[in-house]
C-alpha cells in the first residue's frame, strides 16, 4: 500500500517540481545535498518514501518548482498578514494558485516558477522562496501539526519579489547634497564633508567633491577656467558612458 507522503511526493513531480525527503517532523533535509538531490524521477522517489514512509516531504523552489511566498506568524513578536493584505489590495498576489496553512499558523502561497533569487523582509515578516530554496509541502507535519492546504485557483501567474519589495520598502528620495565647504581649504575638509553626508546623498556628494578637488588641482598647475569646465565636462560624459556599458551593468547585478 502506497503511503500519504509518496502518493503526493509522486504527484507532485508530475507536476514537474522536483522533491525530496527531510527529517521526520523536520525541515532538515534527509538527503546529503538537500535541495540539490531534489528529483522528479519516481523511481528514486519510491525509494526514498519507501525507505521511511514518515519523512517529511519537501518541493525544491525556483523554476521548475514553484515560487512561494512565506508569510510568518511569530505570535507576540508579530505576523506578515498585514503584508500580505497589502499585497493583496495592490494585486500582486492574484496569481497565487493554492494557499497553505503552515503548522505554525504561517501561510504559504504558490507561484509559478521563476529564477528569481530567495527574498527576506524581517521587518514584514514575509520570506520568498524561488532558486535555490525549498519549503515543506503537504502532507508533511513539524511539532504534531500539518501542512494543510486550505484554497486552491485556476491561475498560474507569477510573484515579482523586487515590486513586492518596492511596495513594502521603498527607497528614500535621494536628494541634492547640501552645500559644500567653502572653496581653497584642503582635501580633509572635503573628505570630512563628503562622510557627513546622509545615506543617498553619497554618490551625489562623493562626485562633487572629486569635481572641486580636480578643479583646484587644475588652477595650481596653471589651468583657465574654460578648460577647467570643459575637461571635467569630458569626464562626466565619459563616465555615463561607461555606467551603460554591459559589463558595468552585469557587474551591477551581481551586487543586487
Amino acid at each position: 500500500m502506497t503511503g500519504a507522503r509518496l502518493r503526493q511526493a509522486l504527484g507532485y513531480a508530475a507536476r514537474g517540481w522536483p522533491v525530496f525527503p527531510c527529517q521526520v517532523g523536520q525541515k532538515t533535509p534527509a538527503t546529503a545535498h538537500g535541495h540539490l538531490d531534489a528529483s522528479t524521477d519516481p523511481e528514486q522517489i519510491t525509494g526514498w518514501f519507501t525507505r521511511n514512509p514518515n519523512w517529511n516531504l519537501a518541493i525544491a523552489t525556483g523554476a521548475p518548482g514553484p515560487d512561494v511566498l512565506d508569510v510568518d506568524e511569530h505570535g507576540p513578536a508579530g505576523n506578515g498578514y498585514a503584508a500580505f493584505a497589502k499585497l493583496s489590495k495592490a494585486g500582486l498576489i492574484d496569481g497565487a494558485a493554492a494557499y497553505v496553512r503552515t503548522p505554525g499558523g504561517g501561510l504559504h502561497a504558490y507561484f509559478r516558477g521563476s529564477d528569481q533569487r530567495n527574498g527576506h523582509l524581517p521587518g514584514h515578516h514575509l520570506d520568498f522562496r524561488s532558486h535555490g530554496g525549498y519549503i515543506l509541502a503537504p502532507p508533511s507535519r513539524v511539532d504534531g501539526k500539518p501542512y494543510q492546504v486550505i484554497r486552491t485557483a485556476d491561475t498560474d501567474g507569477g510573484l515579482d519579489w523586487t515590486t513586492v519589495t518596492a511596495l513594502l520598502e521603498p527607497r528614500r528620495q535621494i536628494q541634492q547634497p547640501q552645500p559644500g565647504p567653502a572653496p581653497g581649504r584642503d582635501l580633509s575638509h572635503l573628505a570630512r564633508w563628503v562622510a557627513s553626508q546622509g545615506e543617498g546623498n553619497r554618490n551625489a556628494g562623493l562626485f562633487w567633491a572629486a569635481n572641486r578637488a580636480l578643479a583646484a588641482a587644475a588652477r595650481q598647475a596653471g589651468l583657465g577656467e574654460r578648460e577647467i569646465t570643459r575637461t571635467l565636462g569630458s569626464a562626466r560624459k565619459g563616465g555615463r558612458t561607461r555606467t551603460h556599458s554591459p559589463d558595468y551593468q552585469a557587474e551591477a547585478g551581481d551586487q543586487a
